[in-house]
């Protein structure tokens, strides 16, 4: 077996006992190359059997005999072209992996809002703590609606409701109840839960059917006085809406991770609105990340060997 690592910011690199570990769980006559050079990774794709990185869809193309495909990135919406679709390649990834760190940002932006940290941070200044004070919100016994509930919603959902909040969840979907969590619900009834919640976070993969979903008509159906944080991807909100709904009261704040567009330009108006916060992309750091990742790299090779189902698998079709 060939395996080709393609390193990146999220696993830049791997040690010792981090390769060991990945050739004795692929088996004897393993080879492991590893580089980040485009042409040489062309070269090497050829007879890969197993790729751990991305590579783009041209260098995709190259391959003749490679069947496992292990995305590093919790979305595979960059990667995820027709070619690799229509392939018999098996496309795994972070899913699942992911929910810790991008929860506890989501609510690092929820808080900066509800508390008014945005503010005492871009003006620091003690005439400001009325205003701030006047402003200031609890999470106690709120209500936080998730859309989408998979691994990054679930982990969402059990920080919400250790703050006491009340918590209800859409998914498209039949997915487990969550201990403590009111009700997941299907996607008919987006618009009952938009209505009912106080806070509405984001916790989807970007698909063709997710592409823009949150525009005017879904700023109508929330609170005026709600506030939207999204850690996912940033095409899942048009932006200009949201702009537009912040700027007429359709909602009251926004923390945003990811932006729509991406990167967010130096000057737009979204950095410096007084009841939205940004952050550029950087939800997904963690120093944990990279060994989650490896480890189920691992283990999946040696579920190859014995014919197990491999973890974090990608439905090709419906992109997550």
């Amino acid at each position: 077996m060939k395996i080709l690592y393609t390193p990146l910011m999220i696993v830049p690199s791997l040690d010792p006992a981090q390769r060991a570990a990945i050739l004795e769980a692929a088996g004897p006559d393993t080879t492991l190359v590893e580089t980040k050079d485009a042409a040489r990774q062309r070269a090497e794709i050829v007879d890969t059997d197993v790729l751990f990185g991305r590579v783009s869809n041209d260098t995709f193309l190259l391959n003749r005999r490679l069947r496992y495909y292990h995305s590093i990135g919790a979305g595979v919406d960059a990667i995820l072209t027709p070619e690799l679709v229509q392939s018999d390649v098996v496309l795994a990834s972070e899913k699942g992996g992911v929910g810790i760190h991008l929860a506890e940002h989501a609510l690092a932006l929820l808080l900066s809002l509800t508390r008014g940290l945005h503010t005492a941070i871009r003006q620091p200044d003690y005439a400001l703590r009325e205003p701030i004070r006047l402003e200031q919100r609890e999470l106690y016994e709120a209500t936080m609606g998730i859309v989408g509930f998979g691994g990054t919603g679930r982990e969402v959902a059990r920080r919400a409701l250790a703050f006491g909040m009340r918590v209800l969840a859409v998914d498209i979907e039949d997915v487990p109840p969550e201990p403590g969590v009111e009700a997941v619900w299907k996607p008919d009834r987006l618009y009952e839960m938009l209505g009912r919640s106080d806070v509405v976070v984001i916790a989807l993969p970007l698909t063709k059917a997710t592409r823009h979903l949150f525009t005017r008509d879904l700023f109508r159906r929330m609170r005026p006085t709600g506030i939207l944080v999204n850690v996912t991807r940033g095409e899942i909100i048009y932006g200009d809406d949201l702009l537009a709904a912040l700027d007429e009261g359709l909602l009251w704040g926004a923390g945003l991770d990811v932006t729509d567009p991406e990167p967010l330009p130096k000057g737009h108006r979204l950095w410096t609105h007084p009841r939205v916060i940004v952050t550029p992309h950087t939800a997904g750091g963690s120093p944990r990340r990279a060994g989650r990742v490896i480890e189920t790299f691992i283990e999946n090779l040696r579920r190859l060997r014995t014919g197990e189902p491999l973890l974090a698998l990608i439905d090709k079709e419906k992109g997550y």
